[in-house]
């Protein structure tokens, strides 16, 4: 554990935002901002910035970037920006803001990968059955090549077991049920959750694996400093 504490702004004065490290703040700033655009233009928004299947119609390189900033709604949105304001405050202060901005983007890719990943893996079983004359493969391929991905949620995971990680035995209360934990076994239910809704299917519309590969990549990469003896460098 570092023998500092790493704040960068001044407390003082600025209202709210003010008082949020720089990069936690501005991420928030900029997915709010492309929440307000959404609402003005929903289906431009999401045919050009969220993420869809590569081998979709709709498929740009930018959206592996840009979906991350991307919400359905606004409870999607609200609870991704508290989450990242209640953990990634405190992550930004602990290992900088340059590499809380390296960790956020590697979660959000990492999750993209996983997802893409699980996806192929799907297209692959369906290219088989639609080989072999299935008209229900084929309408669930284009179904897929259809749906886009969005939202900062596989970000926000790995923002959520990077915290756990430094303050593993910190006590953690959800609002629903009202339960409270260390931090460390609510990373590992909450895996353990999407980890099942992801192999059984029985929570659609949520990309589980996404949120897995944002935890697994953050994990990744909290070892992987750790053991370069890095997590704390302020450069």
């Amino acid at each position: 554990m570092p023998d500092y504490y790493y704040y960068n702004g001044n407390s003082s004065g600025g209202g709210f935002m003010a008082s949020v490290p720089k990069v936690t703040r501005n991420l928030i700033i900029i997915n709010v901002i492309v929440f307000i655009a959404t609402l003005v233009n929903k289906e431009f928004m999401y045919a050009t910035f969220a993420m869809f299947y590569p081998t979709s119609q709709y498929f740009h390189v930018w959206q592996i970037i840009t979906h991350m900033f991307m919400h359905g709604g606004f409870w999607h949105i609200l609870f991704n920006m508290y989450t990242l304001w209640m953990f990634g405050s405190v992550l930004e202060r602990m290992i900088g803001e340059r590499k809380f901005l390296i960790f956020y983007f590697i979660c959000g890719l990492g999750a993209a990968a996983l997802h893409t990943g699980v996806e192929y893996l799907q297209v692959q079983g369906l290219m088989k059955a639609m080989a072999e004359g299935s008209t229900t493969a084929a309408q669930s391929y284009a179904a897929l090549k259809a749906s886009p991905v969005l939202g900062a949620s596989g970000a926000i995971y790995g923002v959520i077991i990077g915290y756990a990680m430094l303050f593993p035995d910190s006590k953690l209360t959800l609002l629903f049920p009202p339960v409270t934990l260390s931090a460390k076994w609510m990373v590992i239910i909450f895996a353990g959750i999407e980890l099942l809704f992801g192999i059984t299917g029985s929570v659609v519309s949520i990309a589980h694996f996404a949120h897995l590969g944002g935890m697994l990549f953050g994990w990744l990469l909290i070892m992987y400093w750790r053991k370069k003896g890095t997590l704390f460098d302020r450069n």
